[in-house]
């Protein structure tokens, strides 16, 4: 077979690759190398086929995760370039080489190999390696959270496309520029750029581009929980790998559908998503997209409280991630296994994986993985039911975890190292410096709640309320299928799986709940005016439909006394968003008693109030056990309660301030002034109204 015959065979190989048909392109590449063995052909014609061949075998494997085989072909390519002194090839296979170890997140390692590619192709003066390899570096610096620095570098290349008028690496790294600030949290800027690489990806009929734009900007509205359009455009990407039958962006797609319905609480098509994922992974043979399937099966079961299954799931992609070599994968599956562990309650097995993921975090440069790992190590010790509870190590692990917060500027995972550092200094009674921490929480929280809050209030708002109702109907169909009847009518849900598990004594600290009291007025005079059966059929029909209101909006019903009913937001699961879900539904209680008539056609009236603080929780008996909680926020409620007007919603200013934090647009606050509060003293409150 001549060299001509040879080239023919090589094109057909890479035509193959570049549509995705991965096996007839493997086939053609080892037939190349195969006659290469058998024919007589010029040294340096058969050297530059001998690596182009066994360049695209290093691509497939790397498409088909199999990294430690692309970085044998790799190298193989790098030492037949250096053995015949072609300086092109030897700064292809180096930005190759790193390519692999950017696929494996070993970032140093990659940045290693591309900066010494970048070097050569300045030499050689190939202005588009050079541009490919600035955009490759900007990537790296992406994923080490240096974002500031990645920018740096992909305007760079893409100031070297521009000037030769290169619009394909020009839509490419307008889209990776769009990453960069969609990692900022700048959501317009990385809407914009997605939208101009989507119009030249159009523009050049690159539909793999335009599917990506498209999904980038399903991943942008997902980070604001604007999750139909997430959805719609997710989707949009989606059907554009399938119609092109790219598999390996398939199951990344629906990798990133499943994690919108996750985050519903859409259990079901979550792990539907996720399961797609992981047969479509296991067909093509990618290794990387069974990992990650298997990770994301674990996370849903995670949430699910299904600890055992979790762990199953992410010990069985732990595996893949070893076989490939993926220390950021390894890293990230410790680090869910420590959760686990830590949410069973083991404490020394939980600090033994978060301390393994994070020696292969700091080897790798991830100093976001680092921070968390930090700050989940600091929190554990901070445990005070951990035997191994130790001050001081705690608050040796949460500080450093602030410091790389800080710099990295990271500002979700720092209001969460401050808020931590809040609550062990208030345990170990150092008060004055609990405050402090609590406040640069209190503030970044406030911040990063403004920045995200500032899109689409209204929509989000009406979104937010289907979402929470979809989480709810999810939650419980989940709970239901999974818990015992008895302890799952008596007791929530987390409390009963607790006591399910063994756990003897249930005692908990809430630092930040919205307690709901209601009253009927003049309920005495009216029992007085009814059979005994009239009185507790109307009580029953009232609290019943309380019941549902609170399943509703995510609230937990805590105790009925008499008339009297409480609930709680917040507890026992937290929410961030607790003061909304309580004002949620307190307008609902009010607005279903302004229509709500007795058998003799009289108006019921209820008196409620509302409190923000701290509460602690637990169960109390042991036989007729109930869930119950104290704390100076549960008097404060009774008395907002108490102290307030037929039909109104009385508040506390702590609670008005809570809500505005929200910015909460539809709502408005009488000022009631400062009124005499029993056991409390002169309180300024207000009265809650709907615009």
């Amino acid at each position: 077979m001549t060299n001509e015959e040879l080239k023919t065979l090589l094109t057909r190989a890479e035509d193959a690759q570049n549509i995705g048909n991965y096996d007839e392109a493997e086939k053609l590449a080892q037939q190349v190398l195969d006659k290469l063995l058998t024919v007589d052909v010029v040294s340096r014609d058969g050297n530059s086929l001998r690596a182009s061949a066994t360049r695209i075998l290093g691509f497939i494997a790397c498409q088909r995760s199999n990294y430690i085989l692309a970085l044998e072909y790799y190298n193989s390519t790098l030492k037949i370039s250096e053995d015949y002194k072609d300086r092109e090839g030897i700064s292809k296979a180096l930005g190759n080489i790193g390519t692999v170890h950017y696929s494996l997140s070993d970032y140093l390692l990659a940045l290693h190999f591309y900066t010494k590619a970048l070097a050569l192709d300045i030499e050689l003066g190939n202005k588009f390696r050079v541009a490919t390899n600035l955009g490759n570096i900007g990537l790296v610096h992406m994923n080490l959270s240096n974002y500031p620095i990645a920018l740096e570098y992909l305007g760079k290349a893409f100031v070297l496309y521009d000037e030769y008028n290169n619009k394909t690496g020009m839509a490419r790294h307008l889209a990776n520029i769009g990453i960069v600030y969609q990692r900022l949290s700048n959501y317009p800027l990385a809407l914009d750029y997605f939208g101009k690489s989507l119009t030249l990806a159009e523009e050049l009929g690159i539909k793999t581009l335009m599917a990506s734009c498209l999904g980038n900007k399903g991943i942008v509205y997902h980070s604001v929980s604007d999750f139909p359009l997430a959805l719609e455009y997710l989707k949009k990407a989606l059907a554009i790998h399938e119609e092109l039958e790219n598999k390996t962006l398939v199951v990344a797609w629906l990798g990133n559908i499943g994690n919108v319905y996750q985050k519903l609480l859409d259990y079901p098509l979550a792990l539907h998503y996720f399961g797609n994922a992981l047969a479509l992974s296991e067909e093509i043979r990618n290794k990387a997209g069974v990992a990650s399937s298997l990770s994301s099966i674990g996370i849903v079961q995670m949430n699910l409280s299904n600890y055992q299954l979790a762990l199953d799931y992410y010990e069985k992609a732990l595996v893949f991630d070893v076989e490939l070599g993926n220390k950021a994968g390894v890293a990230i599956k410790f680090g869910n296994i420590g959760l686990v562990h830590a949410n069973l309650s083991n404490f020394p097995l939980a600090l033994e994986y978060f301390s393994k993921a994070l020696v292969l975090d700091e080897e790798i440069g991830n100093r976001s993985g680092v921070a968390r790992l930090l700050g989940n190590i600091g929190e554990t010790y901070a445990t005070l039911k951990f035997y191994g509870y130790d001050a001081a190590k705690a608050e040796e692990y949460l500080r450093k975890a602030m410091m790389i917060c800080n710099e990295i500027g990271s500002k979700q995972q720092l209001y969460g190292v401050h808020k931590n550092l809040s609550a062990l200094y208030a345990t170990t009674e150092r008060w004055k410096e609990s405050r402090e921490h609590f406040e640069k929480y209190h503030t970044l929280y406030l911040e990063v709640q403004s920045e995200e809050a500032t899109k689409q209030a209204q929509l989000m708002e009406h979104r937010r309320k289907i979402e929470e109702s979809e989480r709810d109907r999810q939650i419980k169909l989940a709970r239901f299928q999974e818990q015992e009847k008895i302890l799952h009518n008596i007791l929530p849900a987390q409390i009963a799986e607790r006591m399910v598990a063994g756990e003897k004594m249930i005692a908990d600290s809430h630092d930040h709940v919205s307690v709901f009291f209601s009253d009927i007025v003049g309920f005495t005079k009216l029992s007085q005016q009814v059979t005994a059966e009239e009185l507790v059929g109307m009580l029953n029909g009232i609290f019943s439909q309380f019941d549902q209101l609170a399943r509703k909006h995510g609230l937990e019903k805590i105790k009925t006394i008499g008339d009297s009913y409480m609930a709680v937001a917040g507890a026992p699961i937290p929410h961030d968003n607790h003061a909304e879900r309580a004002v949620l539904f307190a307008l609902e209680v009010v607005e279903f008693m302004e229509n709500y008539r007795t058998d003799s056609g009289d108006k019921v009236e209820l008196r409620i109030g509302l409190h923000t603080g701290s509460v602690v929780a637990g169960v109390i008996g042991e036989n007729k056990f109930s869930y119950d909680m104290w704390g100076d926020a549960v008097n404060t409620a009774s008395r907002m309660e108490s102290h307030g007007e037929p039909g109104k919603i009385h508040v506390s200013e702590e609670f008005k301030h809570a809500v505005e934090t929200l910015h909460a647009t539809s709502l408005q606050f009488i000022r009631r002034g400062e009124i005499d509060i029993k056991g409390k003293g002169m309180m300024k409150t207000y009265f809650l109204e709907n615009v």
